[in-house]
């Protein structure tokens, strides 16, 4: 068995399969495995290169589990709280977290009417929770239109398919509030004002699981699921660029790699989708994603980040925290729809040093900033913006957010872009999401776990279903592997008979 890319959706996959008695080989294109969660390391810095927050860890630990291990003997796991700090333009400032107590008296200071239905809001996010979560729906392939189907009743009972902002507008008045409970999807790349409020079931995991922290960065998940598929006998080939996946008689057959070839009984992509599509399957084999359908499908938006060693600390961010332009909508217009990069701009910033000391040396501190930016398909030449837009960026938060002595106290900065994306993760357009999250790209109008016309290829990851987030990939890698398992099975089961 293949598995293309190293991704978290990968990795758990391969796991999986491995742990079922398969032969797992996985390709990773870079030095390093890890995908968009590589680490970064400079004088002393440890920077997670991209996600950062672990929501819903029992999702995690299923993977574990599936391997008959405990994630407990390879990951320590610290609970964060607040879970984020949001600073708004006015001045004022959220404290978000799972405590509903908190959280009512900080609505309460926007507008009284909002936290009087917090609770309200929570038991609405917590159906879809249920239906997306609890009942597996997130798990489980959205093959077929019956499928679709016997979902939508209950999708339009919960006002799943309203747009998450709309939805979050029923219960909330003032502006603040109305951001802090539907700014989720952007977490996915997804744009609140038309991803269905089947994201919204965010907000609930994030109250009944907690938001996480894995001592020594998000990469010590990557590292804990690649010692956890090497101990069980799986196999890893780093700065192997899959070029081709092989192709006989409508069957995936194997993988080249540079000028060599590799036969293997299936393949799972876990690279982009649209890469995996365009650039290792000639359009022969695609009748039903074909690049003319693949030129028409909706991308999310990329990243701008900048990776930040300080020699000083900012005891006022927390380890995740937002800061906020006073644009909203018009801001989130912009970056999908309009592909301009707007003077003002919205920003998370990652500061794991207020958790973990050791991710910088004494007394500094690690962080990223992340702004959300148009991709590829702007007109923007990320080349000669890129140094403009971060030091209009640094002089923001030095001069007008007050990181005092900020530039003075640089001993790190790097920066990665668009172009980046596109060059070191073969993210198409240069987005890290992939297919844009909105209702006619979600669940069964998404690429399916298994290709629809190539037999034994199989996704997984932030373009399949159900979508991205470090929660998303790893229910699509126990979508696919139920997928494999059935279909292999029952391939094995024939020829038996047959024999017979």
């Amino acid at each position: 068995m293949a598995v293309i890319g190293s991704g978290f959706g990968g990795l758990a996959i391969a796991i999986r399969l491995q742990s079922q008695g398969y032969d797992v080989t996985l390709f990773e294109k870079n030095a390093q495995p890890g995908g968009h969660a590589a680490q970064l390391k400079l004088k002393g810095y440890t920077f997670d290169m991209g996600p950062s927050l672990i929501t819903a860890p029992a999702i995690i630990g299923d993977v574990f589990h599936a391997a008959g291990r405990r994630m407990e003997d390879y990951l320590t796991l610290e609970a964060l709280d607040p879970f984020y700090r949001i600073f708004y333009r006015d001045g004022s400032v959220m404290d978000y977290s799972g405590d509903a107590g908190a959280m009512q008296a900080q609505m309460h200071d926007f507008h009284p009417a909002d936290a009087a239905n917090y609770e309200r809001f929570m038991q609405a996010a917590r159906g879809i929770y249920d239906a997306v979560i609890s009942d597996g729906l997130g798990a489980k392939p959205f093959l077929s239109w019956r499928t679709m189907i016997s979902f939508l009743p209950r999708a339009l009972k919960l006002n799943a398919l309203l747009p998450a902002y709309t939805f979050v507008k029923r219960f909330f008045r003032d502006a603040r509030n109305r951001f802090a409970f539907s700014f989720h999807p952007l977490f996915i790349g997804g744009n609140p004002f038309r991803s269905p409020a089947v994201y919204l079931m965010i907000p609930y995991l994030e109250r009944s699981g907690g938001v996480w922290f894995s001592k020594g960065g998000m990469y010590s998940l990557v590292q804990a699921f690649v010692q956890l598929l090497r101990d069980c006998g799986g196999s890893i080939r780093c700065n192997a660029e899959v070029n081709e996946i092989l192709v006989n008689n409508g069957r995936a057959v194997g993988v080249r790699v540079g000028d060599e070839s590799f036969e293997f009984d299936a393949v799972v992509s876990n690279a982009d989708v649209t890469h995996t599509y365009q650039q290792l399957l000639p359009e022969q084999f695609r009748r039903h994603w074909t690049n003319n359908r693949l030129d028409k499908t909706k991308y999310s938006m990329s990243a701008f980040l900048i990776y930040l060693g300080v020699r000083r600390q900012y005891p006022r961010l927390l380890h995740h925290s937002l800061i906020l332009s006073h644009r909203y909508k018009e801001l989130v217009r912009d970056i999908f729809d309009n592909k301009i990069l707007a003077d003002d701009f919205s920003m998370y910033l990652h500061v794991p040093t207020r958790t973990d000391a050791g991710m910088a040396p004494a007394g500094c501190e690690s962080m990223y900033v992340l702004i959300p930016v148009p991709n590829l398909a702007a007109d923007i030449d990320w080349d000669v913006t890129g140094p403009l837009f971060a030091a209009k960026v640094l002089a923001f938060l030095e001069q007008d957010f007050g990181l005092e002595g900020l530039q003075e106290n640089l001993d790190v900065m790097e920066t990665y872009t668009p172009r980046d994306f596109a060059r070191d993760r073969n993210s198409y357009l240069g987005s890290p999401w992939g297919i844009e999250p909105s209702f006619l790209q979600t669940a069964y109008f998404r690429p399916h776990n298994r290709s629809e016309d190539i037999e034994r290829l199989y996704f997984v990851g932030a373009g399949t279903h159900p979508g991205a987030g470090v929660p998303g990939v790893l229910l699509s890698a126990e979508a696919s592997e139920k997928l494999v398992m059935r279909e292999l099975h029952q391939e094995s089961s024939a020829r038996s008979i047959v024999s017979d």
